[in-house]
């Protein structure tokens, strides 16, 4: 495996190095730098031409000069122990006015630019990636329903649709919408009734089976999600919302039995006492760590929060999961991480009134990364509640095209693995269905979905640059359009060398999962 990944390693340095050279080059003959100054009629022309030519080393031939730029990233030819940006290096300085002020180190626009992109990405790729794959394999599982038409419709509807179209729906009805709901948070009854019936047909689409069951399935869904409605408005939900002990532990029940369902199966009661154990001791939590989770603490607290629990959960399933532990263990520790997550989304949930009304009742936020409103020092909790109002509609825009190329993948990759002989040879052999299918198919049909993640991770982390424009997010999208329609070098190959560093690194985790999901490719 070592031997593996090293080889790996050394075959992407060089297509990295490969890859800035070609664009180094190519960038830089296709337009000339000094075409802005050679175009007025400054007095102190000569002089302007003289300092720019000395600041971007164009007396240099352009492949003698891409070495000189590497030799800076490296450190080899320019001094750059004591530069601040880290991990940035020494990118050059910029002269386009359009990217930042002119003659500014490169680093920290393009450390900036990296962060706020993988706050904008990092989670519509993760939620599109577990959807899109969720739905994928049950839609491949319920092959010709009306489940599966339904879900295919869908798919091909969004993903023809363009970003910008979606984004300004998302605008008007999921923000400026919601912003007015919120004045007065009460849903007509009408609106209640037609929300129930489309819960419970999908309900009864996803679960199937003879008609008694799927009408039983469409009234507890109905139901089920008129009287949840019905609740949050009496309660006030909508503007005082909460979690509380009682739905903690609901919901961490109800993880319990998902990963159940999934693993070991219901039947396995050692997994449901320890996983069950782990949701109400969790749930149980919430009250003394109300005094611990106050507005002082920093950001390390809830990161830290959720590890120690979910590790503790770990090591609770492997002490007391029996001749399963291994099973038991992993399933409490995913109890463990979702439990301790609703613990902190609780706590940001309670200073939804008070950022409501600094908002001036408009929370869900339409442009930007960030609210001014907030002041100079506010609370982790009400920082990260603005960061989730101002990513919401951005990721949601992303997530729903990616969510519907995952699932058509997903689907097409473990239909064709069922037809497998090793497939029809475990089922008879007389293996449970859940054990055929997420044991054996899914993951040998998870190989061609991981090729396509890293694809799209790297393409996705160089930039939305459509999402950031509507959103008027300043990250790695609009560094790059703004260098490229200057031909500003320094910033476009800072933007060039992290994306494909990036990509080259996402392919290269995706030959180091081939070999996990299947070892015969590590032995070739």
């Amino acid at each position: 495996m070592l031997r593996f990944t090293l080889r790996r390693l050394f075959v992407s340095i060089f297509i990295l190095l490969g890859a800035l050279f070609i664009v180094y080059n190519l960038v830089a003959i296709s337009k000339d730098p000094l075409a802005d100054i050679l175009e007025s009629t400054a007095p102190n022309k000569e002089q302007l031409i003289a300092a720019r030519v000395e600041l971007l080393q164009l007396d240099v031939p352009a492949p003698a000069r891409f070495f000189l730029w590497l030799g800076g990233i490296l450190g080899f030819f320019i001094p750059t122990f004591d530069d601040p940006n880290g991990l940035f290096g020494f990118l050059g300085n910029n002269f386009s006015m359009g990217v930042n002020i002119a003659n500014q180190d490169v680093g920290p626009l393009i450390a900036s630019a990296v962060g706020q992109t993988l706050q904008l990405v990092t989670a519509a790729t993760l939620i599109a990636v577990v959807i899109g794959v969720a739905v994928g394999v049950t839609t491949a599982l319920r092959q010709y329903s009306g489940y599966d038409y339904t879900v295919t419709f869908l798919s091909f509807l969004t993903y023809s649709l363009p970003i910008f179209f979606v984004a300004v729906l998302l605008k008007q009805y999921m923000a400026i919408g919601f912003n007015d709901f919120l004045q007065d948070p009460e849903i007509p009854i009408p609106l209640l009734l037609l929300i129930g019936v489309i819960m419970g047909f999908i309900f009864m689409s996803i679960i199937g089976g003879p008609a008694k069951t799927r009408a039983t399935v469409f009234g507890a869904g109905a139901v089920g999600t008129i009287a949840i409605l019905f609740g949050m408005e009496l309660l006030d939900w909508f503007r005082n919302p909460g979690l509380g002990t009682v739905l903690i532990i609901v919901l961490g029940l109800a993880t319990v039995l998902l990963t159940a369902a999934l693993t070991v199966g219901l039947s396995h009661r050692r997994n449901l006492i320890v996983t069950g154990a782990v949701a109400v001791v969790g749930g149980a939590l919430w009250y003394p760590l109300q005094f611990a989770m106050t507005n002082e603490i920093g950001a390390w607290f809830p990161i830290a929060l959720i590890v120690a629990f979910t590790v503790i959960a770990w090591f609770v399933g492997k002490y007391f999961g029996g001749l399963d532990k291994r099973n038991v263990a992993s399933n409490a520790a995913i109890v463990g991480f979702v439990v301790s997550l609703l613990l902190v989304i609780d706590r940001v949930m309670q200073t939804w009134s008070g950022y409501y009304d600094q908002t001036g009742g408009r929370p869900i936020a339409t442009v930007g990364a960030s609210s001014p409103q907030l002041g100079s020092d506010p609370s982790i909790w009400l920082q990260m509640l603005d960061g989730f109002t101002h990513l919401l509609l951005p990721t949601i825009a992303i997530m729903v095209i990616s969510i519907a190329s995952y699932s058509r993948y997903s689907r097409s990759s473990l239909l064709e693995i069922m037809n497998q002989d090793y497939v029809r040879t475990a089922r008879a052999k007389g293996l449970p269905e859940r054990t055929v299918v997420m044991r054996h198919a899914l993951r040998n049909s998870l190989i061609p979905i991981t090729t396509i993640v890293a694809a799209d991770v790297g393409a996705i982390i160089s930039g939305a640059i459509v999402t950031e424009q509507i959103f008027g997010w300043r990250a790695m999208g609009s560094i790059f359009s703004e260098s490229l329609r200057n031909v500003d070098l320094n910033p476009l190959m800072g933007y060039i060398l992290v994306t494909a560093a990036l990509t080259v690194i996402f392919n290269l985790i995706a030959d180091i999962l081939y070999s996990v999901l299947d070892p015969r490719i590590r032995l070739s």
